[in-house]
């Protein structure tokens, strides 16, 4: 399983440890990745999803799982969270017509 957040993208950095006497050995940043059940409003079902507690604040912020995919970018969603955007969007799309 790799650690990349399906909702922004993000994922491990790499940079140096530096000692007191200026020694650099190199070492990873891992992001604060947690798995949570998301409640898409839209389609009524609970969706598992493994993401960055940045990210879990972002949904909040955005009013819902629904509205922060619809505005989310493409390229730093997972497979699954494309899939998703998809269904939210025709969901909408019919609900509308």
């Amino acid at each position: 399983m790799s650690r990349v957040c399906e909702l922004t993208g993000k994922a491990v950095l790499t940079g140096n440890n530096v000692s007191h006497a200026n020694n650099k050995t190199r070492r990873r940043f891992l992001p604060n990745l947690n798995n949570v059940s998301l409640i898409s409003d839209t389609l009524g079902q609970t969706v598992h999803l493994r993401i960055s507690a940045n990210a879990l604040r972002s949904v909040e912020h955005n009013g819902g799982l629904d509205n922060f995919l619809l505005k989310a970018r493409d390229e730093a969603l997972s497979v699954k969270a494309r899939r998703l955007k998809k269904l939210i969007a025709k969901k909408r799309e019919a609900a509308a017509a």
